[in-house]
This record gives structure tokens, C-alpha cells and sequence, in this order.
């Protein structure tokens, strides 16, 4: 008899789970296999929704739990051909490390593995809202192994500690991220009080080019929008655009969303029609 295969992976992404929401894998996921990828979704928080609402329940997964996860997907044979890691909210400082051990263990077996870094940690409206130490422990354990990263401009100056009120300060300090596998930084919301009336900007930083890319700005604000740009970018990327395309091509997808979003009067994020 022929022996049954596992299912075969392009994407393990790593991030928040919620019950009600389009946060993190609820919004990456979905916008993954629409780009015709096949997705593994691991939870870092399990949460019956954001915490902007007035009730919460939930929280981060245990750490036991979450080891237990990505080793049972190493041990199910599923990771043959895995092609990308995305890395976005994670509930506790401790996953970082055992994120790490485990993306390193991939990256012996398959060294052209994609990692993507969203280094969740807060907005300038809201501040910080990750566990005291996330900061510290994503340059500790996963800046080293990221291929890119998605800051938006407050987590950008979070990471590095430097100013990023204009765009070539936001340069200079994207450039200070890129070392060891890290060749590249897409940053959102970037540098605000530069943006055109109506328009605000991306900032897709290298080592030798810097490309501003201006987008619509839309009139709604639901949580989500930056787990699906980087989702949105990573799947283009996979599909063979080159960076540049493929952090344009993010930008529309989420422009689409939120023009869908505000048309509806939604207070969550709606996901592109496709």
C-alpha cells in the first residue's frame, strides 16, 4: 500500500489567534491562501478578542504548549518544502528564545528559508501594549535570523533607539538592522509628519536603495492592518515579485481592505474581495 504523505507547507506563521477579529493569523492566514499558499497557523496568545474592547479573555499560550507545537510540526514531516516563516505577535518574552532554537534548527536543514519579522510592540496612539522585555528579546533571539522586517515607524525607533521623524532618519535607522541574514526593512506608517494630505508612506529600506512608497490613507483605523501587510507582502515575495512589487502590492491590499472596511462601517477589519 502507498504510504500517505504529509501535507505539504509553504508558510508557518507564528502569531496571535483571536476568537472575534481580524488580528494576526485570523488576517494573515486567509490572505496567505488567497495568494495560494498553504499555511500552518501557530498561536502565541489565544484571546476572545484585541484588548481595546471593554472584555478580555484569554492569553498567552503556555510555554510548554507553544514548544510543543512547533516541534509536533517538525515531527509530522510537514516542513519537507516549507518556503517561509512569518513571526508577528508573540504573548511572552520566553516564546522569542524558543522561537529562535526552533527557526535555527530549520535553518541548518534549509538555509534560503524566507523569515519575515513583524516585531509587534505598539503605535504611536497606543504605545507599547507587548509583555515588559518583548523589545530586548527580539533583537536577542530573532533579528539575527530574520531575512526582513515590517516595523511600523514606532516599533522602527522601539528597536533601534534612534530618531525616525523623517524619512532619512527612518533610513538610518532601518540600516542599523541590517546585519547577518536581515536584508531588508519595509516600513509602515513611516515618518508621518512628511505625509502628502490624504497619503502616507512605506519606506522599503536595503543596504544600497531606499524607495518611499506613497499610498492612500484611508479614514479607518481596525486593528489588523499591519499583520496583513505583512502577510500580503510575504506571499507576493514567494510568488516571485521582487521586494519592491511585492511591498507595493501589500500596500493595495491593504488600501482595498480599508476602503472595504469603512464602506461596510465595520469595526473590524474586512479582507479584500478577490
Amino acid at each position: 500500500m502507498t504510504a500517505l504523505q504529509p501535507l505539504r507547507l509553504d508558510v508557518v506563521s507564528v502569531q496571535s489567534q483571536v476568537v472575534y477579529g481580524r488580528v494576526g493569523n485570523n488576517a494573515a492566514v486567509p490572505t496567505l491562501e488567497t495568494l495560494g499558499l498553504a499555511v500552518a497557523a501557530v498561536p502565541t496568545v489565544l484571546l476572545s478578542n484585541t484588548p481595546h474592547y471593554p472584555t478580555l479573555h484569554g492569553g498567552a499560550v503556555p510555554l510548554d504548549w507553544f514548544g510543543g507545537y512547533l516541534h509536533d510540526l517538525s515531527a509530522r514531516g510537514a516542513l519537507h518544502a516549507l518556503r517561509a516563516l512569518v513571526v508577528g505577535y508573540l504573548g511572552d518574552p520566553a516564546q522569542a528564545a524558543v522561537l529562535a532554537g526552533w527557526a535555527r534548527a530549520l535553518l541548518a536543514e534549509r538555509a534560503g528559508l524566507r523569515i519575515v519579522l513583524d516585531p509587534v510592540m505598539g503605535d504611536h496612539d497606543t504605545g507599547v501594549y507587548v509583555a515588559p522585555g518583548m523589545a530586548e528579546a527580539c533583537r536577542t533571539h530573532l533579528l539575527p535570523l530574520a531575512s526582513g522586517l515590517t516595523p511600523n515607524g514606532f516599533e522602527l525607533a522601539q528597536l533601534t533607539g534612534m530618531p525616525v521623524d523623517d524619512v532619512d532618519g527612518v533610513v538610518a535607522a532601518a540600516r542599523t538592522l541590517l546585519t547577518g541574514r536581515t536584508q531588508w526593512v519595509a516600513v509602515t506608517s513611516a515618518a508621518p509628519a512628511t505625509w502628502p494630505p490624504d497619503a502616507m508612506h512605506v519606506v522599503l529600506v536595503t543596504a544600497t536603495q531606499a524607495q518611499v512608497i506613497t499610498h492612500p490613507r484611508i479614514d479607518a483605523i481596525p486593528k489588523g492592518t499591519g499583520d496583513l501587510f505583512c502577510a500580503a507582502l510575504t506571499g507576493h515575495w514567494l510568488q516571485g515579485l521582487a521586494l519592491p512589487e511585492a511591498a507595493s502590492r501589500a500596500c493595495d491590499h491593504v488600501v482595498r481592505a480599508l476602503r472595504r472596511t469603512r464602506q461596510a462601517h465595520s469595526a473590524e477589519l474586512l479582507l479584500p474581495m478577490q
